[in-house]
């Protein structure tokens, strides 16, 4: 039975994830990189953005680790490519990505604000992007491992 075209391999996910993650944390650090520049930035401000970037990134490290085990997890080798994410990731990502542009466009923020916590918060979001990258070429050396255990008996 042929496969619906919205359907990838498990692998294929990983990269999908791989690559939302990295284009949504990449946009979100050159936010706060421009920021940056309409400020004068003290030693300090890069010190919290570095801290901003540590407290999410073990937050989205441990995110990325639970949705690529839910992943392989899959029985079916085949999956919608939405199945990236779950429900609640889905919910997590509109309210975050609603809230931050709304807190960008209402200028109740200050610039410096948005200079050192999108900086920090998307260097984050685009390491677990890669950390997805990792896990999808992992998987294709692990599987090819457990493949020739089989096959060499």
């Amino acid at each position: 039975m042929k496969r619906p075209f919205w359907h990838v391999k498990k692998r294929t996910l990983l990269a999908v994830a791989g690559c939302v993650w990295l284009a949504a944390g990449v946009n979100v650090a050159r936010l706060g990189i421009i920021s940056y520049t309409r400020i004068e930035p003290f030693w300090v401000q890069f010190l919290l953005s570095v801290a901003v970037f540590l407290a999410f990134g073990f937050m989205f490290f441990r995110m990325s680790m639970k949705h690529t085990r839910r992943i392989i997890g899959y029985a079916d080798e085949t999956r919608p490519v939405w199945n990236f994410f779950d429900l609640k990731a889905y919910i997590i990502m509109a309210f975050m990505m609603g809230g931050g542009i709304w807190l960008r466009n209402s200028g109740l923020a200050p610039e410096v604000f948005i200079a050192v916590f999108y900086t920090g918060l998307g260097c984050a979001l685009a390491l677990a992007g890669v950390l997805f990258w990792v896990m999808f070429f992992r998987y294709s050396e692990d599987r090819r491992k457990e493949q020739e255990k089989v096959i060499n008996g």
